[in-house]
């Protein structure tokens, strides 16, 4: 190619993003030689169509792949080139994790630990529990607290609540034992995620209470420490107390009800509550049901609706309608203590006053 065709350094440089420098350093490892080096000048000079291999050549060590890892990559056909992003991204994500793990364990060291104790609660149980609640948490920007699980202990009773806006989850467990004051603290959604494989595992779980975090001690399995969020936990127990009684209720299996929504692709779900039916009206789907109150027709986002029914224990859920604008309380028909309330929805071409 004449030389009149190619591109100094500084011109490659530019249009792919690489300083010089760095083009000077993946020359000497190999990822990336220019086309010809000028004999009399050793000046690098670089064909247009090495453009494509530069830039991926950069975005790729923009995500801090290593350099063996990237001149395999660029090597490879397009499949493989995702699939080595992603398990790169996957091992970044885990190494995070892990360093963040030893950075709390670092701090603690430092700073002498004063804590009180809180609780102490069967392991399965409050694993179970603490799962069923996440459903509810959101990580929204400038709302800490919503992806945050609320733990408030009270003589004979630990509840954990979790609110999304459009859901409400709560669950109240029996503790073995607890102190004999109460406490309250919102417990950041993420780090107990990653305590999950560990407190299922164990029998009993002690959980003590710092300024800024709690922690889970286990037997055998050491201790774990997550985060108090500081922003404060929306009042949801002053959203309940105001909470019309429920005018419509329904008894329904939750198996046939999960199947049902599974099978509807929309994305709002319009029930029509009659006698003895719930009828998913987009699929026409009639499901038996007890019914007690009026008919009454509900839309519901189904990202809202799925969650709050699947979570629940045993094979029946009991729904308290209220009104189409009213939040519906979804429970357990055989099993009071998960309770799940779920925002409806403007159906297509409502307007609400």
């Amino acid at each position: 190619m004449p030389n009149s065709e190619l591109m100094s350094i500084g011109s490659f440089s530019r249009q792919c993003g690489l300083t010089t420098s760095a083009l000077r350093f993946y020359d000497d490892c190999e990822l990336l030689p220019p086309a010809e080096v000028d004999r009399a000048t050793g000046y690098r000079l670089y064909r247009e169509d090495q453009l494509d291999r530069a830039i991926l050549l950069r975005r790729l060590r923009e995500i801090s792949m290593p350099l063996t890892a990237a001149k395999t990559t660029l090597e490879s056909d397009r499949n493989e080139i995702i699939r080595a992003v992603d398990e790169h991204v996957g091992t970044v994500l885990e190494d995070a994790a892990e360093a963040r793990r030893l950075a709390a364990v670092i701090k603690a060291s430092l700073n002498p630990r004063t804590t009180e104790y809180v609780t102490t609660l069967r392991g399965p149980v409050l694993t179970a529990a603490i799962e069923q609640i996440l459903t509810a948490t959101t990580d929204e920007p400038g709302r800490a607290a919503l992806n945050g699980i609320r733990l408030e202990v009270e003589t004979g009773t630990v509840t954990l609540t979790a609110t999304d806006r459009y859901r409400l989850s709560t669950r109240s467990l029996k503790p073995v034992d607890q102190s004999a004051d109460s406490w309250s603290g919102t417990i950041d959604a993420d780090d107990l995620r990653g305590c999950l494989a560990e407190l299922r595992r164990s029998t009993l779980v002690r959980i003590d209470a710092g300024e800024h975090e709690v922690y889970f001690q286990m037997a055998q399995r050491g201790t774990r420490r997550c985060r108090l969020l500081t922003e404060t936990f929306p009042d949801y127990k002053l959203m309940l107390d105001a909470l019309p009684p429920a005018a419509t209720r329904v008894a329904i299996s939750k198996a046939f009800f999960l199947r049902a929504l599974e099978e509807c692709p929309a994305d709002q779900i319009l029930l029509r509550v009659g006698e003895s039916t719930i009828t998913l009206a987009d699929n026409e789907i009639d499901l038996p049901a007890h019914m007690t109150g009026p008919p009454i027709d509900i839309w519901f986002e189904m990202t809202t609706l799925y969650p709050a029914v699947s979570t629940a224990i045993g094979a029946d859920v009991l729904i308290d309608l209220r009104a189409p604008d009213q939040p519906a309380t979804i429970r357990s028909a055989d099993h009071g203590d998960l309770t799940t309330l779920a925002m409806p929805t403007e159906g297509p071409g409502e307007i609400r006053e």
